[in-house]
């Protein structure tokens, strides 16, 4: 078993969680609610990368998130209109972040008809004002920061509030991330992003062994007495 140390990006607490990566990997998936504990954010899954190996154990950093597929297949209904836009976005620190987001339009008040279908027109200033403001919010903070404002879903209510005026969404988030580059590699801002404190929490998971194996062991064990 390997044991992968979280860290920091995903919550303020400095906080290390153990994940069981799957053999021969660099990288994992992990629930959102699993590593804060909180079962209101259980429709985002964090992947995280290794860095730095140290004995059993391994510090990783993020590399990517998206929404559940139950939670997108929730959201998608008759009588509306999807709107997706994409970007790539630079952050401060070098990290570059293809970031994917999706809203939905809804019915205004007091709105008679059962749809809420916008013009080819509305969409396309929709999905312009999307790419704007995911350039902004990105590329003025670092990834960490950036993680922060992902997770509360910031830069969606700011896409839903200035979009109002075009025509009104709703569940308006940003359905997945992805890091197409990274800076060149420093164990001084990995280990200053884990630290040296921190709460060991989780439960080992350990792999049992396998029939044979325990059988083989105990022959030479027993061997070995009879020996002495």
């Amino acid at each position: 078993m390997i044991i992968c140390y979280t860290l920091g990006v995903l919550n303020s607490p400095i906080v290390r969680s153990k994940i069981l990566l799957t053999a021969g990997s660099d990288s994992g998936q992990v629930n959102l609610a699993d590593l804060n504990s909180d079962e209101d954010q259980a429709s985002k899954k964090i992947r995280l990368c290794i860095e730095e190996v140290q004995g059993r154990s391994c510090l990783t950093d993020f590399h990517g998130m998206q929404l559940t597929r139950d939670k997108i297949c929730s959201l998608i209904k008759k009588w509306q209109t999807l709107i997706e836009a994409q970007v790539d976005v630079k952050t401060t620190d070098g990290y570059v972040v293809r970031m994917f987001c999706m809203a939905f339009t809804a019915r205004q008040r007091e709105q008679v008809k059962a749809n809420c279908y916008a013009q080819t027109a509305q969409i396309r200033k929709i999905r312009r004002k999307m790419t704007e403001i995911m350039t902004q919010e990105a590329s003025k903070c670092q990834l960490r920061e950036l993680v922060k404002k992902l997770i509360p879903e910031v830069i969606g209510k700011e896409i839903e509030k200035q979009c109002k005026g075009i025509f009104p969404l709703k569940d308006c988030m940003i359905r997945k991330v992805k890091i197409m580059k990274k800076p060149k590699f420093d164990i001084t801002k990995l280990m200053e992003l884990h630290g040296d404190g921190g709460d060991d929490v989780g439960v080992e998971m350990m792999r049992p062994e396998a029939d044979d194996a325990m059988n083989t062991l105990t022959a030479d064990v027993t061997a070995a007495a009879d020996d002495d």
